[in-house]
């Protein structure tokens, strides 16, 4: 993180995010806040509290996709959950202190796939050498006097050889294997209870005696599950957890998303009187507090709450005053513009437009685009949002799919072919969405 200044983070969502400046500052700031913070002497590192943020817009607009690039660019572990899947204390459903559980979880097999690739070359050696015992048999003593043709050393070095040239990958060996049949248990219970049943999976496949079974497998096939299971012999464990459980307490980001519909408008009337109560339950999280998970105490202090939400029908001060208290930075978001969808349909590393032509690529079918039919295409787009609900840019996606679908679908048929989507084409495919506002509505 030290290499990466507010200004090369934003660089970089520039790359797959279009306009929302404001939004993507903020983020780039909290960010670099986290290395500032592990810069600071000690005594006074545990008092800087991280400045979480609410995203207020539209949806489409960004705000999922600003959180998500964040915390790739950052290594960190990234939770992405609906304040909607919550409920109060005391009714079915799902706990708040579940979503740092599930963090640990993603944590630590973060950790545990970096682990992997570290000792992957020690462990590839090593799964070399089992592979050769499978393939050379322990030789039977020699009669008496009877000189071997080569020595076992000679023999095992040729076999390396054809096993290194590929020749091998084909050939069947036995190997034993770890059977994981376990008791199937199902847990039907109130809140809280949803991770109880892997924990007793979990208790139950350490308790009991653990049962191998031989299988027929290919050589290359056999190579692959050897340096998996001599990964797992060299990775400590327990280093992993405890980095882990470091990891999200020092970096994590959670981007709790739909949070506007938990804010209760008209307090205390009809039957959503649990939404005050969720929001009550997520407080002493943000706020923190220490979480029990099954891979010990995780304290949220220091983690970042990214909140998103439309706001429609609500506003961030129908929040209770402490949550709103807890998310100091406050970002409003833009409404896309025509103008908007005609870059993020083209400039983006991962563009609608780049990810089509690839798609097509595979057919051997080259898929080409008119600007003026690039230009329609967000035109209509643009319209219906107007016409119908205003969903951003995820429109796009359903006009580029309701465009193409014919060309999608006889692909297979057009190999070696140039096809240039055109203006006309367009509007012969899509023209009558628009003179027809019933017809849009439904379809697109």
């Amino acid at each position: 993180m030290e290499q990466l200044t507010p200004k090369q983070i934003m660089e970089e969502l520039d790359r797959f995010i279009i306009g929302q400046n404001k939004a993507k500052k903020a983020v780039s700031v909290a960010l670099r806040n986290r290395w500032r913070r592990q810069m600071i002497p000690a005594n006074l590192r545990d008092e800087v509290a991280p400045k979480n943020i609410i995203m207020i817009g539209p949806t489409g607009v960004g705000k999922t996709e600003i959180a998500r690039r964040l915390a790739k660019l950052a290594n960190a572990p990234f939770l992405k959950i609906e304040a909607t899947k919550f409920t109060e204390v005391g009714y079915v459903g799902r706990d708040v202190e579940s979503m740092i559980r599930d963090l640990t979880e993603l944590s630590v097999n973060m950790l545990k796939k970096e682990e992997q690739e570290r000792v992957k070359e020690k462990a590839t050696i090593m799964a070399e050498e089992r592979i050769l015992d499978l393939l050379i048999p322990k030789r039977r003593a020699s009669a008496a006097g009877e000189e071997e043709e080569e020595s076992p050393d000679q023999s095992r070095e040729k076999m390396r050889m054809r096993f290194r040239a590929g020749s091998l990958k084909d050939r069947l060996v036995d190997l034993e294997v770890p059977d994981r049949a376990l008791p199937i248990i199902e847990i039907f219970s109130s809140q809280g209870m949803e991770e109880m049943d892997m924990q007793l999976r979990d208790m139950f496949g350490n308790m009991l005696p653990q049962k191998t079974k031989r299988r027929k497998m290919k050589v290359g096939e056999a190579y692959e599950h050897l340096i998996q299971e001599e990964s797992r012999k060299l990775i400590d464990m327990d280093r992993v957890t405890s980095d882990a459980v470091d990891r999200v307490e020092q970096s994590g980001i959670i981007f709790l998303d739909e949070i506007d519909k938990i804010a209760s408008r008209d307090h205390g009337h009809g039957p959503d009187v649990s939404r005050e109560g969720v929001q009550r339950d997520i407080l002493p999280i943000v706020e923190g507090t220490t979480v029990t998970t099954k891979y010990g105490m995780v304290k949220t202090d220091h983690i970042l709450f990214i909140a998103a939400g439309a706001f429609h029908m609500s506003k961030p001060s129908d929040l209770i005053p402490e949550l709103q208290g807890r998310f100091p930075i406050r970002v409003e978001l833009d409404a896309l513009t025509k103008d908007d969808f005609y870059r993020i349909i083209t400039e983006p590393d991962n563009a609608l437009i780049k990810q089509y032509r690839a798609l097509l690529k595979t057919e051997e079918v080259d898929l080409e685009f008119d600007d003026e039919a690039i230009r329609e295409i967000t035109d209509i787009a643009q319209r219906i949002n107007e016409m119908t609900e205003n969903i951003g840019a995820r429109r796009l996606y359903t006009v580029m799919e309701k465009l193409l679908d014919d060309i999608s679908f006889t692909a297979p048929d057009l190999k070696g072919q140039r096809i240039e989507v055109t203006k006309s084409y367009v509007l012969e495919k899509l023209g009558e969405f628009l003179d027809k506002e019933d017809l849009s509505r439904y379809i697109l």
